[in-house]
């Protein structure tokens, strides 16, 4: 079992889902340091030497296996950089689980960026999950911005889930995919801010290869004076479909800016875009308010199911 404090535990609940050591490979980040780390016969975590971070290395055919990668600061004024590679071997079929939390009761800033590269070859299978939580009193901003980078080649697959809905100040996503003949990506984004917080979330996919696919789709609300922007730009330059699309809400006074694009560079390359920023439908909470619900509770209730 790994030491960790309570504050410590309790951030990992929300970041990973972790209520103990983890079963399979696992390193945890706590305060710019291992908590704990260990590999398995099939998934070998190894520090780099020359920056901060790790190499995770999947060997082929790994059959339905999981790595933890999560990151946990309390330490109001710590600023860091990890990067992390991700090397997933033929035909393998995993789980991975990322995710930062900040607890910040301190007057300065804390922040963390992760910097990611998912190298996932010949009919790979990747399930990536990742969680952004902040919390904590102090004066002191909880920033995170992450970077994700995936090649993928031919046939293999890639599932996103990139959560955030509570306590993080300032956040800049930048994610770029390049897929080869038939790969497939899937990103499912769900975000929500208040406060005076803004977030940032731009992606940029290449469908190079025949039959590649790509879905990006973002669900947000932006509540208070809380801003957001929803930058995703699809290239296509193989016959392949791609699609994003930005569904949002908007609360108080709040400001969404969602900017979708579409580059077409071949004739037979199929790509789509929506985007719908807009408030919550009255006759919703009414339809809730006679169930029992007061307003505000009404209003949660269709948040919270937005957001799953």
């Amino acid at each position: 079992m790994l030491e960790l404090s309570e504050l410590q535990s309790e951030i990992l609940k929300e970041v990973a889902d972790l209520h103990s050591t983890p079963e399979g490979a696992y390193n945890i980040r706590s305060d710019g340091e291992s908590a704990g780390r260990r590999s398995t016969a099939n998934i070998e975590i190894i520090p780099k030497k020359d920056v901060s971070g790790l190499d995770i290395k999947i060997k082929p055919f790994t059959e339905k296996e999981s790595v933890h990668i999560p990151v946990v600061i309390t330490k109001s004024g710590l600023e860091e950089v990890v990067y992390n590679d991700f090397y997933i071997g033929e035909g393998a079929n995993v789980v991975i689980v990322a995710g930062c939390g900040i607890d910040n009761c301190g007057r300065q800033d804390s922040q963390h960026d992760g910097i990611h590269r998912f190298f996932v070859e010949k009919n790979a299978t990747v399930k990536y999950v990742e969680k952004h939580y902040g919390s904590g009193s102090g004066a002191g901003k909880r920033i995170l911005n992450p970077v994700t980078e995936v090649y993928m080649e031919e046939g293999s697959s890639v599932e996103m889930e990139m959560t955030q809905i509570k306590g993080v100040d300032d956040t800049e996503r930048t994610t770029l995919a390049k897929l080869k003949a038939g790969a497939k990506l899937v990103v499912k984004e769900r975000l929500m801010t208040h406060g005076d917080q803004n977030a940032i979330s731009v992606y940029n996919v290449e469908l190079n290869g025949e039959n590649s696919s790509a879905d990006v789709v973002s669900r947000s609300v932006a509540r208070e004076n809380s801003f957001q922007k929803f930058e995703a730009k699809i290239v296509g330059n193989a016959a392949c479909h791609g699609h994003t699309e930005c569904d949002s809400i908007i609360m108080e006074n709040g400001r969404i800016l969602a900017i979708p694009a579409l580059e077409a560079n071949d004739v037979n390359a199929t790509l789509v875009h929506e985007a719908a920023i807009g408030r919550i439908a009255g006759e919703q909470i009414i339809k809730l308010m006679t169930l029992g619900l007061s307003e505000k509770e009404a209003e949660e209730k269709i948040v919270n199911g937005f957001l799953r």
